[in-house]
């Protein structure tokens, strides 16, 4: 009997099944990314910031003149492009969580806030989802950075500083409708404090939410910082960035093309695996809800 049921129910559209094959397939190969980012260097023998002039230029292995010592070959400085390649996954990643974390914690504070208080402190904290909207993210940090200096906290905190208004936004829009719900109600009743409601009744129900826009500005951080990088104004050298190794890469990449290719592809993966992790977090967030 179970079986003539479970045969008659109807079975998920193709394309559905297709889409969380996706994420699934998403966050593995990010999972995989991130964890070479962070035991890859320890098992790989050559030091990212090494030269070796003799061994400059060097094909990968699939290449002419290629071997395993060396498996994506070499930079025009003898450093080995596998070893800069994780230690740029690593930073790139260290780059994405901290900014997430610094533009979720100024974005969620001012979006509950004007929501549960409303009135003139909503008022003011439109103004600044205004001012900041208004700004061109990119051009303010190229214009900040050339100024201050080029270092990762720097690149961390403009970035931090700039990429808030999403999480204010719609903390902003949440809190406002959940500060007159029965069970904020009951805690006012009970002679909670406002903190405590905020902390206890309205956070709680941001978290989902929270969660999936900060995928979105980790992938966000991790390309600006790319781009910063590229232009020689984000992580300085000889640290590694994937940005930095495709500027520098394409002094020769008539005769190397590898030294643009390779970090090309692990920025373009690693962004995508990351909003394919918001996917998945939006997924759920939906079937829950």
């Amino acid at each position: 009997m179970s079986t003539v049921l479970s045969s008659s129910l109807p079975a998920a559209p193709r394309g559905d099944r297709l889409a969380r094959a996706g994420r699934r397939f998403g966050l593995i190969v990010l999972a995989l990314l991130v964890l070479a980012g962070l035991i890859g260097p320890y098992l790989i023998p050559h030091d990212p910031y090494s030269q070796d002039l003799l061994a400059r230029l060097q094909e990968p292995v699939w290449g002419e003149g290629g071997d395993w010592n060396h498996i994506l070959g070499t930079d025009q400085l003898g450093r080995d492009v596998l070893a800069r390649a994780l230690y740029g996954v690593r930073v790139s990643a260290l780059i994405g969580l901290s900014v997430a974390l610094m533009g979720g914690l100024i974005g969620t504070t001012l979006g509950v806030v004007a929501g549960y208080f409303g009135g003139a402190v909503d008022r003011v904290v439109s103004f600044l989802i205004t001012a900041r909207l208004a700004l061109p993210i990119i051009l303010v940090a190229l214009a900040v950075v050339s100024v201050v200096g080029a270092s990762l906290t720097v690149v961390v905190l403009v970035l931090g500083l700039l990429l808030w208004e999403r999480y204010a936004l719609v903390a902003r829009t949440m809190a406002a409708g959940l500060r007159n719900a029965e069970f904020v109600t009951a805690s006012r009743l009970q002679g909670c404090t406002h903190l405590q409601i905020i902390w206890r009744d309205i956070l709680p129900n941001l978290v989902g939410n929270l969660l999936i826009i900060g995928t979105v500005d980790a992938a966000m951080a991790i390309t600006l910082e790319a781009s910063l990088s590229f232009l020689g104004l984000g992580v300085p050298a000889p640290m590694p960035s994937l940005g930095l190794m495709i500027a520098e890469g394409k002094e020769n990449m008539l005769f190397q093309p590898s030294l643009v290719v390779i970090p090309s592809i692990v920025l373009f993966v690693l962004v995508l695996c990351v909003n394919r992790a918001g996917e998945t977090l939006r997924a759920i967030q939906m079937k829950k809800g």
